[in-house]
């Protein structure tokens, strides 16, 4: 049983399958293991962590496309980067772990595009610009 503050998830961590995922600069791990559907994410509830139903259905996507949603419980620690990136990485966190957990799902997994790293990054700025590319305002005179 792992307890984090009045959140509990049972099991003791031997069976867990792991995945990371990462987007921008938000890293995921992703723990899985046979349950009953329960999502925590930093020791809170899924639901009270993504507030918006936008991110909520892309942290559920590989379990909704798997059909595992009931049938495992997902614990989830995720840091860096906003609340868009850090959806993105629990998404592909849980994809990896799901493969890991039952190899015939990778298929399923692949077809929806759940297994691909979003690779964009957010460009560096240059010296001599006020942003990556954007220069000052040219003046003729």
């Amino acid at each position: 049983m792992i307890k984090r503050g009045n959140y509990v998830i049972e099991g003791n961590g031997k069976n867990d399958k792991l995945g990371t995922g990462r987007r921008k600069t938000a890293i995921a791990r992703v723990r899985i293991r046979a349950g009953q559907g329960r999502i925590s994410v930093n020791n809170r509830e899924f639901e009270e962590f993504f507030r918006a139903v936008q991110l909520r259905n892309a942290v559920l996507a590989p379990l909704l496309a798997t059909e595992k949603r009931e049938s495992v419980d997902v614990v989830i620690t995720v840091h860096g980067g906003g609340v868009n990136g850090q959806a993105d990485a629990c998404k592909l966190g849980i994809a990896r772990a799901l493969k890991q957990y039952d190899p015939e799902c990778e298929p399923v997994l692949r077809e929806n595009n759940l297994l691909t790293r979003d690779a964009r990054e957010v460009e560096r700025k240059k010296y001599g610009f006020r942003k990556a590319r954007r220069s000052t305002q040219f003046s003729k005179r």
